[in-house]
């Protein structure tokens, strides 16, 4: 956790009075919001406004005191200065694997209104090639089975997501979520990404390619900073 909060204590220095930020999901964006709402009651910061990614960013956005808004209330080309999330996995060309955190989509949805996206975790973040741990893909209940079905014929494991009760995982935008793990990783994100998009029932998935314009992983040794040329 020490290392999730150097890597959020570095985005905080971003922060700026006046700022429209993207609020990421997940256990280094909390700290993040926690770090940023107490900057807010010191007085260190003042006029920021915040657009959550997930309900339970919002919640805490707001027991902190972080004034919320919606991208449409940021105008009508709505331009945030900076999104801050972090990552299940970085790879050297700063393309992510996001969502098991369960908010891709609409973590997506805000972080594509950035000027610019900075993305902040621990090292083990860091991956020579995206799909060493699961990708989470976003499906609507209906016909479940047969969007799992189509996805493992994509060569990989896909299993639909289920909570402890063996219910399946509901994300905030009422749809199912499937975890797909490729032996080796993923050959292809590009053309991956293409395929999950034009399947009909498959909603989002959590490959974020060409999006990040910085990413800040905290190791034992210091902040490794990796920034998009």
């Amino acid at each position: 956790m020490d290392l999730k909060r150097q890597a959020a204590t570095y985005a905080l220095d971003y922060v700026k009075d006046g700022m429209l930020l993207g609020l990421g999901s997940g256990s280094t964006s909390s700290i993040f919001i926690e770090l940023l709402g107490e900057r807010l009651q010191a007085g260190a910061l003042n006029d920021i406004r915040g657009v959550p990614t997930s309900q339970e960013t919002a919640r805490l956005a707001r027991q902190l005191g972080i004034p919320l808004v919606t991208l449409a209330e940021c105008g009508d080309t709505p331009v945030l200065d900076l999104a801050v999330d972090g990552a299940d996995e970085v790879d050297p060309q700063l393309n992510l694997i996001k969502g098991l955190g369960r908010a891709a989509l609409r973590e997506k949805i805000v972080e594509i209104h950035a000027r610019r996206f900075l993305v902040i975790g621990d090292a083990s973040k860091a991956v020579p090639r995206l799909g060493q741990g699961p990708l989470p893909v976003e499906i609507v209940t209906f016909e479940s089975e047969v969007h799992v079905r189509w996805l493992n014929s994509l060569g990989c494991r896909a299993e639909l997501w289920r909570a402890a009760d063996s219910s399946p995982v509901v994300t905030d935008n009422g749809n199912y979520l499937v975890r797909c793990w490729f032996e080796g990783g993923i050959p292809d994100a590009y053309a991956l990404a293409r395929t999950l998009a034009d399947r009909p029932g498959i909603v989002e998935h959590g490959l974020f390619l060409d999006m990040a314009d910085e990413v800040a992983l905290a190791g034992g040794t210091g902040m490794q900073i990796m920034e998009r040329k």
